[in-house]
Formats: C-alpha cells, structure tokens, sequence
C-alpha cells in the first residue's frame, strides 16, 4: 500500500475510533453513574405472638442510596409508636467486613422523644454477628427512657438457609426476663426472606417472631 492512501486511512479511522473510545467510556460512566444513583429498598414485616399479652405487627422499611441510610418503623420502640431514622453508612474490609450505620430517629405515639442508634454487622465466610440498638429518650416520662437492643449471631451451611442465636430488649411487650433469648432459622432468596425466632423457652411461656422481608 502506498503510504500517502495509507496515511489518509489511518486519517479516516482515527474520528471513528475516537468516537467509538468516547461511546464507549459514556457508556461505562452512564453506567457508573445509574449504580451510583440507585436506591436500595427493603421492608420488613415482623408478628409478634406473645403469651399473656396482645400480639402483634410490625412494619419496617429502610431506603439506602450511597452512604445515606432512611428508615420508617411502627410497633418497633413501643406499641402503637412509630419512628423515622436519619444514618450513615460506613462499610470496610474484604474477607472480614464490618458495616456499621449511626443514626438518629424521632419517635412518636405511646411513646414520643428522640434515639440515638445503630446498625451493625461483622461477617466471615459463613458467619454473620449482627446488632441494633437505640436509647429513646422519653419526652413525656423520663422514667420511661429505655435501652432497645437487638442481636443475632447466624451460621448458613449454605446460601440461601441459617441458624443461629438473637437475643433483645425491648418495651413493646414485656416477660418475667429483662432480656429476651432464642433460636432462629432462616431462609432466603433472591428477592425475599423469612425467619422464625423463638424466644425464652424452657425459662418461660416462649413468645414467636415470624419475620418476612422483600428487597426492591
């Protein structure tokens, strides 16, 4: 080939290449960029079946987008008391990783006042240990500011199953025990969760939680 057709061709590719090289990078930021807007949704309703007392829903719901985490919850501090969460994301680690979310909420009903709290996770391989936690500080009665707690610790023999121990403290219903303890099972998919927890039993008369989440 002649060397001036062959410089004016590599003319002629150059633009093209140039403009596939430009297509394809937006295409990869366009991308890029959608990941980085998406929001993640998840809700969460829990039954409460409690002895000698009424049982009992309660719904759940958390929006997270980047480092920003939102949730509403119902029944959850209180009976007939909902809450609304403002918290941050912080994630770190590769084989061991360490997830953790301070927040702060509102709570109104029964109960009514301001919560500092938490979210948290530690996973390995097969094994998670997870937390929450709040302290409401009650507007209306300071002798009703209270500690809530909630603990698990899990092991899933395989993806989509696990077992474990929680334990909580809550307010909403109340035992002859300040801390509640059980077993759980639990099983997932893609989309969807359930696990069933049974606390106190062999202390006292058990109370169940059936617990079904849907991710969005």
């Amino acid at each position: 080939m002649r060397p001036a057709l062959a410089f004016a061709l590599v003319l002629m590719l150059v633009p093209y290449a140039t403009a596939q090289t430009a297509s394809h990078e937006s295409v990869e930021k366009n991308s890029s960029d959608s990941a980085t807007d998406k929001w993640s949704l998840y809700f969460n309703l829990s039954g409460y079946l409690v002895p000698h007392d009424r049982s009992y829903a309660s719904p759940v719901f958390s929006a997270d987008h980047n480092n920003i985490h939102l949730a509403a919850r119902y029944n959850y501090e209180d009976k007939d008391t909902g809450s609304f969460w403002l918290g941050y994301n912080f994630t770190c680690g590769d084989n061991v990783v360490l997830e953790v979310t301070p927040m702060v909420g509102g709570v109104l009903g029964n109960t009514a006042g301001v919560a500092p709290g938490y979210k948290a996770a530690l996973s390995w391989k097969k094994v998670e240990l997870s937390t929450e936690g709040e302290y409401v500080f009650d507007f209306r009665d300071h002798n009703g500011s209270f500690f809530y707690s909630w603990m698990e610790l899990s092991y899933s023999p395989k993806e989509w199953w696990r077992a474990g121990l929680a334990a909580q403290r809550t307010k909403a219903y109340s035992t002859s025990l300040d801390i509640q303890r059980g077993l759980l099972v639990g099983v997932s998919g893609k989309k969807m969760d359930f696990t069933a927890y049974v606390f106190n039993a062999g202390w006292t008369d058990p109370t169940v939680v059936l617990s079904m989440g849907v991710t969005f």
